[in-house]
Parts: C-alpha cells; sequence; structure tokens
C-alpha cells in the first residue's frame, strides 16, 4: 500500500532537498533521456525557473509525440451538493448554510439533454460527501440513467471501497478522479476538521483500492494553495510512480486545481503564478511521457490558451460547479468560482487555432501524430 511508502518520507526533508537543488542539478535532468524522481526535484526547484522556455519546448515536443495534437474536451456533471465533510476550502461545506440539492433521475435526464447538445461524450460526474443519501445506491441509479447517453463517465465523489468501484464499473463507470487535496499530514487536518474526510490514511488509499478493483483509468492532484506547492507536487509524482508501477494496467492522469474564490472563502496559504503552474505542468510531462494533464475553467482564458501548447492534453468547457446548473437550477450555489468562462464552441474554436485537434470523449482510439511547432511557447 502507497501509506508504507509515503511514510517513508518526511515533509520537511523533501521540501529542503528541492529548495537545495542548483543549476546544475536542472541542467543534469534536462539532459538525461529517462528521468526519475530526483530530477522531478530538480525541475520543481525554484533554480529550474530560468529554463522555463527550454522545459516548454521539451514538453510539448514529448507530448505531442506521445498524444498527438490533440486535446480532449470534458464537462462537470453536478449530481448533488449534499455534504457531511467540513472543509475550509470548499463552498458545499457542512457548516456552509446554503440550500442542499440532490438531483433526480428526471433531473439527470434534463441536464444530460443540455450537455449532449454542447456536443459532449464524456462527463464527470460531480457530488458533495454525504454517504447516506447520495452513496453508491444513487450512484449506480445515476450511472444506470446516464450510461445510454454518454460514451465516457468519469467520477469524483467520496472515497470508496474496492468492491464498490467494481459494481459502479459493472454500470459504465469508466475513470475515477480523487485528490488528496495535500500531503502534509497537519494541514490535511486542519482544513478538514469534521466528517468521513477528516481521515488522512483512508483517502490516501483509495488510489490502491481503485487499482485493486482493476479501474481503467485514475485521477491524482491537490489542492494548490493549500500548502508548499513544489513539495506537494513531488509528493503527487511519488504517487503516481508507486501507483504506475504496482497497478500497470490502469491510466493516470493528473489535474492542477489552484485555490479559487467560493462561500466562507479561503485565501491560500501560498499563492502560485502563472509562470510556476507552466513550470510544473512541463515538469510532470519531462518526467512521465504517459501520464494525461488536465486543466479546467478554474483558470483564465489567456493562460488556458498558453497551457494546451505545453503539454496538457485535456480540458474543461462551459462548466457549471452546481448542481442542475446548465438547465434544471441555474441559480444554485456554485462549489467554487469559474474563471474560463468561454462556451465549448470557443474552447474548441481556440484549440484548432492552436493547430490541434478538440474531441470531445476519451480519445484514444483517436490519437494521431501531429507536426511539431519549434516556436518559443513561453
Amino acid at each position: 500500500m502507497f501509506i508504507e511508502v509515503f511514510n517513508k518520507y518526511d515533509w520537511r526533508g523533501v521540501k529542503e532537498d528541492i529548495y537545495g537543488r542548483t543549476d546544475r542539478d536542472v541542467e543534469r535532468a534536462l539532459g538525461k533521456p529517462v528521468r526519475d524522481l530526483e530530477d522531478l526535484k530538480a525541475l520543481l526547484s525554484p533554480a529550474a525557473a530560468p529554463y522555463l522556455e527550454e522545459m516548454a519546448q521539451m514538453s510539448r515536443r514529448i507530448t505531442q509525440k506521445r498524444f498527438g495534437k490533440v486535446i480532449q474536451l470534458y464537462i462537470p456533471f453536478y449530481l448533488s451538493n449534499e455534504c457531511q465533510n467540513i472543509c475550509t476550502y470548499c463552498g458545499f461545506s457542512f457548516s456552509n448554510k446554503i440550500a442542499r440539492r440532490t438531483l433526480s433521475a428526471g433531473e439527470l435526464l434534463r441536464e444530460a439533454a443540455a450537455i449532449r447538445e454542447m456536443g459532449y461524450e464524456h462527463v464527470l460526474l460531480v457530488s458533495g460527501e454525504a454517504n447516506k443519501t447520495v452513496g453508491v445506491d444513487y450512484f449506480v441509479k445515476a450511472l444506470d440513467v446516464l450510461r445510454p447517453h454518454f460514451a465516457h463517465l468519469s467520477m469524483e465523489v467520496q472515497p470508496l471501497e474496492s468492491g464498490d468501484y467494481s459494481l459502479l464499473m459493472e454500470h459504465g463507470l469508466n475513470t475515477v478522479l480523487v485528490y488528496q487535496e495535500t500531503y502534509h499530514r497537519e494541514d490535511y487536518t486542519l482544513h478538514h476538521p469534521r466528517g468521513k474526510k477528516a481521515n488522512f490514511d483512508y483517502r490516501l488509499g483509495t488510489p490502491d483500492r481503485l487499482g485493486m478493483a482493476g479501474i481503467y483509468k485514475m485521477g491524482l492532484g491537490v489542492l494548490i494553495g493549500l500548502e508548499d506547492w513544489r513539495t506537494d507536487s513531488w509528493f503527487t509524482g511519488l504517487h503516481l510512480r508507486y501507483l504506475e508501477n504496482r497497478y500497470w494496467r490502469s491510466k493516470y492522469s493528473l489535474s492542477f486545481p489552484r485555490l479559487r474564490p467560493h462561500a466562507g472563502g479561503l485565501a491560500p496559504k501560498v499563492v502560485m503564478s502563472d509562470r510556476e503552474l507552466i513550470q510544473l505542468i512541463c515538469a510532470y510531462r519531462l518526467v512521465d511521457e504517459e501520464v494525461e494533464l488536465s486543466l479546467s475553467t478554474r483558470e483564465s482564458p489567456v493562460f488556458r490558451d498558453h497551457a494546451v501548447r505545453v503539454g496538457i492534453t485535456s480540458i474543461s468547457a462551459g462548466s457549471r460547479t452546481n448542481p442542475g446548473g446548465y438547465v434544471v437550477d441555474r441559480e444554485s450555489l456554485e462549489q467554487f468560482e469559474i474563471h474560463d468562462d468561454r462556451s465549448p464552441e470557443e474552447i474548441a474554436a481556440m484549440i484548432r487555432r492552436q493547430g490541434y485537434d478538440a474531441v470531445w470523449k476519451d480519445w484514444d482510439p483517436v490519437l494521431q501524430a501531429g507536426n511539431q511547432n519549434r516556436d518559443g511557447v513561453w
């Protein structure tokens, strides 16, 4: 289990090691054909900042070689905002006095029709964590309702047991995203004082349970802003490398959510600049050529326009972060504010202007080689 690997490392020691890396360490990492987790420390370090253009060029070449000039589009589909957890950074937190809503079968169909009309065949089903009202039984029913309408069903909900994931896979579940939020145990406890999510170890073990269930794809990430992003990102890389080695049949993705305004808002402890986020995206690509890299509407239009050229393989568009937000209840409270509110058609047009193809479902079958543009990218 990953927790056995995780417990061998000390947060402070890893952080000091990252911040102690030098130009020479960065140059050594960039010069290697195959890079390891020690190289990831160098590429995440402040010393790598002057090498950003070189990293971006390399990241783009690697991404186009592996994935072609293709960007997958997806959209979040919020099922419920009911939640039993208190999370300091989330608009759905139990402590926030908001109207709660869980979509019925009929409402799911209305939302699905609106999403299909946009062109989507890939949806990410999202809910708060309320096991009694929005648990496995509800997810089974939701998957059965939605499965005939979409080619690819992903899910970002509460951590479950391996047997639960196996059952959901039988009903059409393809991919599960589970974010650790932060690998800093003490800060994790600070931000999750109540509810099942307060159990750091149980959440940390979720990808292992997914791997044992044989999930097709799983997604990892942290909420950037809760702790030092360089250290959290290295632990994410450690987790990813462990999973790839142990559950090698599954595919993997990484996401980069930066803390955004929400009801009862929390200010970031650590602010990450746009250049630093590009550095992180490139660092992951240079260390792992196979992992998919995803960027949501949390980011600005200008940033996302640049990021699709340096390693991102999937982005969301037209997103609403509230249950029923597309047609059933447009005014219900969103989990967080989006930054890029362009329509899916506008995002697809932007992707084409960059010389890429936009696809609307899981795109493994339609990968194609792309021509490499060697202009400066950042």
